[in-house]
């Protein structure tokens, strides 16, 4: 049966791109970077210390989801210090953390223009 999430994929239309602001502004590592057929590329990325990865990738035909939100939150430990470090590596952030009695949230933009949700521990 179902044990766990692999992982989510997070349409992109710059692959290039999308792995360098993945990689250097939220710090994922590549678990794989390679071909897969005709003009497609398989991008998998870990976060570390955790299990489920991301994938960098847009079926065809799927084009229109790059740029959306994306119904996925990733949670994260000091919340307001990584606001700080976001806005100082310039990575748009689309308000300060938001505080509420539930917990901590924010949210931010991938450099293909899609709305990622962090949510504070």
């Amino acid at each position: 049966m179902i044990r766990s999430l692999k992982f989510i994929n997070i349409p992109v239309a710059d692959q290039a791109r999308a792995l360098t602001f993945y990689t250097e502004k939220l710090g994922f590592k590549v678990l794989t970077d390679q071909p897969m057929g005709p003009g497609l590329r398989w991008i998998e990325l870990r976060i570390p210390g955790a299990e489920t990865g991301v994938a960098l990738f847009t079926p065809p035909g799927q084009e229109d989801r790059v740029g959306t939100f994306l119904g996925a939150s990733f949670a994260c430990d000091h919340l307001d210090e990584t606001y700080e470090r976001f806005l100082r590596e310039g990575v748009e952030c689309l308000a300060p953390p938001d505080k509420q009695p539930w917990g901590t949230s924010l949210k931010i933009k991938d450099s293909e223009g899609n709305v990622l949700h962090l949510a504070g521990r």
